[in-house]
């Protein structure tokens, strides 16, 4: 892998297949900064020459860091774009995904997995009162499920303000 810059953000680039290492803090930066995702649609290469083959078959890539299988997720549980992650040292894009997943973001779709995430919360959380609330019947039991809920909403609330709480929340 070949050392390039993305605008002012350093990634490793696969000379045969055009995927891209990126590093967690790097990425986090690509994510948050709206002149670096410019850049990355910048820099989108065209089609790599040939053709790149795909088995259709599930593979896990060791991290180019410390050689662990890294896991297989869906960025931000909603993007459709499936991204080879280790948590420690940071990202494999096969051909174009980095693209893919800045338009997303481009697009909204942080914003909306967020929403989907705090709409899930409060499902939960309204559950979790009912089923309180069936078992015993007790106001006070309800106001203590209310504060612990609203302990619990701060901390997310806090997590997703940051671009790195936001990316945790959402790559976990």
């Amino acid at each position: 892998m070949q050392a390039v810059a993305i605008g002012s953000t350093p990634v490793r680039e696969c000379e045969r297949c055009f995927g891209l290492w990126v590093d967690v803090q790097s990425f986090e930066k690509i994510c948050a900064d709206r002149e670096q995702q410019g850049a990355v649609l910048g820099a989108a290469s065209p089609a790599p020459r040939g053709k790149v083959h795909e088995s259709g078959r599930v593979r896990y890539s060791p991290c180019p860091e410390c050689t662990q299988l890294m896991n297989r997720i869906n960025f931000a549980r909603c993007s459709g774009v499936i991204v080879d992650i280790c948590k420690g040292h940071g990202s494999w894009f096969d051909h174009e995904e980095l693209t893919r997943i800045v338009e997303f973001i481009r697009a909204g779709g942080l914003d909306a997995a967020r929403a989907k995430e705090k709409a899930a919360i409060e499902e939960e959380r309204r559950q979790l009162r009912h089923e309180h609330l069936s078992a015993d019947g007790s106001l006070s039991s309800l106001l203590d499920i209310e504060a612990a809920d609203d302990h619990r909403t701060t901390g997310i609330t806090t997590g997703i303000a940051s671009a790195r709480g936001l990316l945790k929340l959402l790559l976990d």
